[in-house]
């Protein structure tokens, strides 16, 4: 009876020891479990802050590459209207050079027809040459010499009726003023009896004929 009842208290203090031991093993099982979800809940929520931030960083950056298109076009529009500004410029430039050599070149030819005036001015008239010539020969007893007079021509500007006179004006050539009667400046220089282009300010010219 005696070692009946010490197995029986072996067997219940044995039981007893493996529960414990059941117990503590579920237990710890079950803290490490709760270890690994917290572990697993608060990686998650990492990874959704990490995607949250990259999702607000995308939105930004469209944002950005949006706005940069923006300023590209409003950068192509004023470049398209910098270039038609400075077309016309160069045209307005071109336009001035012109004016600028027809103005110098009809200063070139005043200064040219005053030169010749000048000269012209300098050089001993003809009539007070031929007045001097008949008052030596009268003085001398010789009859002076009258010289003949062209008749007219089919040339001539008299031969059609009474001509048409210009009278020239500042800044006018040859080339304009035939242009303007719708003549050759052959034919001005022809009627007038002009050796070049050059004319003078106030000249009268023949320029047509009325029949």
């Amino acid at each position: 009876m005696k070692g009946g009842n010490c197995v029986n208290k072996l067997m219940s203090r044995s039981s007893y020891r493996i529960v414990t031991v059941i117990c503590g093993g579920l237990l710890l099982s079950g803290c490490v479990m709760a270890e690994k979800y917290d572990a697993e809940k608060a990686r998650s929520l990492n990874f959704q802050r990490l995607l949250a931030q990259e999702e607000k960083r995308t939105g930004e950056l469209d944002s950005e590459v949006k706005r940069s298109k923006n300023e590209l076009a409003e950068y192509e529009a004023r470049n398209r209207e910098l270039t038609a500004q400075v077309q016309a410029s160069r045209e307005e430039m071109a336009r001035v050079q012109e004016e600028a050599d027809a103005m110098k070149e009809s200063a070139l030819l005043e200064r040219k027809a005053k030169a010749d005036m000048k000269r012209a001015r300098k050089a001993p008239p003809v009539e007070a040459m031929t007045d001097t010539m008949g008052q030596s020969a009268s003085a001398l007893g010789i009859a002076p010499k009258v010289p003949a007079m062209p008749g007219p021509t089919d040339s001539s500007p008299g031969s059609m009726g009474s001509p048409t006179v210009h009278v020239v004006k500042p800044g006018e050539t040859l080339y304009r003023i035939s242009r303007r009667y719708g003549i050759t400046v052959d034919k001005i220089r022809k009627w007038n009896k002009l050796p070049d282009d050059i004319i003078e300010v106030g000249q009268r010219l023949i320029v047509g004929q009325e029949s």
